[in-house]
């Protein structure tokens, strides 16, 4: 699939979307000298199922020092706190999902607008698949009411690029006004993912689907097809 178009008065600054991977291995920095790094990665990916599974609120780091083999020193030469710890997993899982989607979206041959309602399907998929328990960034969000704490703007970052992705397929895709079209469809995409996962509604995604394909024709310019 071809990268979707840049909206005009955006071209001038790089996007979040140029760059889906940031991360520096797991951690999102450089490793302590000494580390085990391979220890530590492995780590991280237990960190994940237990701030998941449990709560961030819940997992203390002396249950993630007990459940991962990686001494509370190591932990903190690499992460300085339990908060960085927090910023660094969804950080990985952000990682993760940008890759995961982006590659289901080269997949996808059909049109512009095939593309952009495919997003929808995808995280149909990864909510299956990655998310019993609803979204990990909606979840820390509410578990995290510090405005100041990292994972906040972790959360922050992940859902500006599901906006920016939104307004480029929606360019691609004709919509007259992309980035307002792409703040219509974030409204869709994040209540599929709540309505889902928390009211069991059933075809969530489908109807969320349904609804943003009527919004992409109803916002094309004259003359597009």
């Amino acid at each position: 699939m071809r990268e979707p178009h840049t909206p005009s008065d955006a071209r001038s600054t790089p996007s979040v979307l140029d760059h889906p991977v940031r991360l520096l291995g797991k951690c999102g920095r450089e490793f302590a000298v000494g580390t085990d790094v391979s220890a530590v990665q492995r780590a991280a990916g237990r960190l994940g199922e237990l701030f998941y599974g449990a709560g961030i609120p819940a997992v203390g780091v002396d249950t993630l020092v007990e459940r991962t083999d990686v001494s509370k020193m190591t932990l903190y030469n690499n992460f300085g706190s339990k908060d960085e710890l927090v910023a660094a997993y969804l950080r990985d899982r952000d990682e993760r999902r940008r890759a995961w989607l982006l590659d289901e979206l080269e997949r996808c041959d059909g049109t512009a607008t095939d593309r952009l309602l495919a997003v929808f399907d995808a995280c149909d998929v990864w909510m299956r698949r990655e998310a019993v328990r609803g979204c990990a960034f909606i979840n820390a969000f509410a578990e995290l009411p510090d405005p100041d704490h990292p994972a906040r703007q972790v959360v922050a970052a992940q859902k500006q690029w599901i906006r920016e992705l939104f307004a480029r397929l929606a360019l691609d895709a004709g919509a007259s006004d992309p980035r307002a079209l792409g703040e219509r469809l974030l409204v869709l995409e994040e209540g599929a993912t709540v309505a889902g996962a928390v009211s069991n509604v059933d075809d969530a995604w489908r109807s969320a689907r349904e609804m943003a394909a009527a919004l992409v024709t109803s916002r094309r310019g004259p003359g597009d097809p």
